[in-house]
């Protein structure tokens, strides 16, 4: 967890979890070892990353090559859990809440991620797009199914 609070930010004592457990389905794999190196959004012409699925979950892969897009869930486990009021200019001067933000830091540090899907190897996915660290668990995968998202080209 980054220790490090900015002047007029604001934390609050964090009641011990007792409510929920993840299930975490893989890893993701990014160029990213420190947060201040990691991009602040996903960019779709940024650097291919991996995204490795864990056995069992493997099988459920199947058919998410048809897609072109796919929204990734994942835990920011180096993020501080406590903060409710940030000031990510770092300027002394602009506060938001917490859920005003799209910050790591937040109660339960959970990301999202719209990526471009490149193609499937194996068990991984290797996408475009992300914003996370190296190493950050995976929480789930779901394709984006509007009618306006283009489908993968056919494979072959």
């Amino acid at each position: 967890m980054e220790s490090r609070v900015r002047a007029g930010e604001k934390l609050v004592e964090v009641p011990e979890a007792q409510d929920a457990a993840l299930q975490f389905i893989g890893r993701i794999r990014t160029p990213w070892s420190e947060r201040k190196d990691c991009p602040r959004q996903g960019r779709v012409d940024g650097p291919e990353c991996r995204v490795e699925v864990f056995a069992p979950w493997r099988e459920a892969l199947l058919g998410v090559g048809e897609y072109a897009h796919l929204d990734l869930l994942y835990w920011l486990d180096r993020a501080r859990r406590d903060l409710v009021v940030q000031n990510p200019g770092n300027d002394g001067q602009r506060y938001f809440g917490t859920f005003a933000l799209r910050s790591p830091q937040r109660p339960n540090p959970i990301g999202l991620s719209r990526v471009r899907l490149e193609r499937v190897e194996g068990d991984a996915l290797i996408v475009r797009g992300l914003d996370c660290l190296d190493g950050t668990p995976l929480i789930d995968i779901k394709p984006v199914t509007c009618e306006f998202t283009p489908k993968a080209p056919p494979k072959g």
